[in-house]
């Protein structure tokens, strides 16, 4: 479920962690990792199941309409289709999924009034009022459930409850967003620990992740002297703390993850700068990065393995 570029992100946040704080150890940044890996997970869990409640509001307003003195034809009509489908239910009935959700204490994280305001918003839609209207097929229940996910994405309280529990979200967000669509799409799951094949992988995680975080750690003064003659003009001391780091690690992975293609390194750290530092530091990094390239070309350091890995 996590990418090369999300495992960046991390790696980034926990060297910067260990920068300002001169009390955390190489241990200490090891364990966050491993730990901010496994929020990623819960993260992705928390947002199945807050669809899941959300859902479940369509019950009980189907029992608020039911029980009107004058319901009106849109209410005799209602159907609690976004709860009673095959789809949800195959979530709600999955034990083991509901043993996951009761061990992150999702219940007592949000306050269910939170999944009605969200559902009650939701249900003022003209497709969603057609829609429980009607007689809807798998693919048109699958739909709705799509665009039930789309509405809380765009919902300032949904993403405020999210960010309240998980404030580093983002940087998985794409990726949790498409595993979610993913899951919605393979309902009803063939098997019940579907969503384990979720968890994010070894490869990227330990053999790159992991890897790339010790080895940054590890090579931190190996690494300074690499870069700080390409400075030239710049102090390496005024150089913005995170276009340092940035710098360190795409210089660790030029050298050390052999499988990724240079250009690959000089795109994703560019993109990094981009989002995480200053509206200049895009232009430094890329600069920077390429002067050193091509100085490590020069000297034969750069050695990378499999077919049109250099360029």
């Amino acid at each position: 479920m996590l990418s090369r570029r999300s495992v960046r992100v991390k790696v980034m946040q926990l060297i910067y962690a260990m920068n300002r704080d001169e009390t955390l150890t190489k241990k200490d940044i090891v364990e966050h990792y491993w730990k901010s890996v496994d929020e990623s997970f819960e993260m992705f869990l928390f947002k199945i199941y807050t669809i899941i409640q959300i859902a479940r509001v369509s019950e009980e307003d189907f029992h608020k309409r039911k029980s009107k003195h004058l319901p009106s034809d849109q209410d005799k009509l209602f159907k609690p289709l976004l709860w009673q489908n095959a789809m949800i239910q195959d979530l709600a009935k999955n034990s083991k999924l509901q043993k996951r959700f009761e061990k992150h204490q999702f219940s007592s994280k949000i306050d269910q009034d939170h999944f009605k305001t969200i559902y009650y918003e939701f249900a003022k839609q003209e497709n969603y009022i057609n829609f429980s209207a009607g007689n809807p097929n798998h693919e048109e229940i699958l739909e709705m459930l799509l665009e039930l996910y789309r509405f809380c994405r765009s919902s300032e309280l949904y993403n405020e409850l999210i960010e309240d529990h998980y404030p580093n979200w983002e940087a998985d967000k794409s990726l949790i967003i498409g595993a979610i669509k993913k899951v919605l799409k393979d309902l009803p799951a063939a098997d019940e620990l579907f969503y384990e094949t979720h968890y994010p992988d070894k490869e990227t995680t330990e053999t790159y992740g992991l890897f790339l975080l010790e080895k940054t750690i590890a090579e931190d003064d190996a690494l300074l002297q690499i870069i700080k003659p390409v400075l030239k003009n710049w102090d390496s001391e005024r150089v913005a703390v995170i276009d340092m780091i940035l710098l360190k690690m795409a210089v660790a992975e030029l050298l050390y993850c052999k499988t990724i293609p240079p250009k690959v390194t000089l795109n994703e750290y560019v993109e990094l700068a981009k989002s995480y530092s200053t509206s200049k530091s895009k232009e430094f990094i890329n600069g920077i990065l390429d002067k050193i390239l091509e100085e490590l070309q020069a000297q034969g350091l750069i050695a990378k393995e499999g077919r049109g890995l250099i360029d």
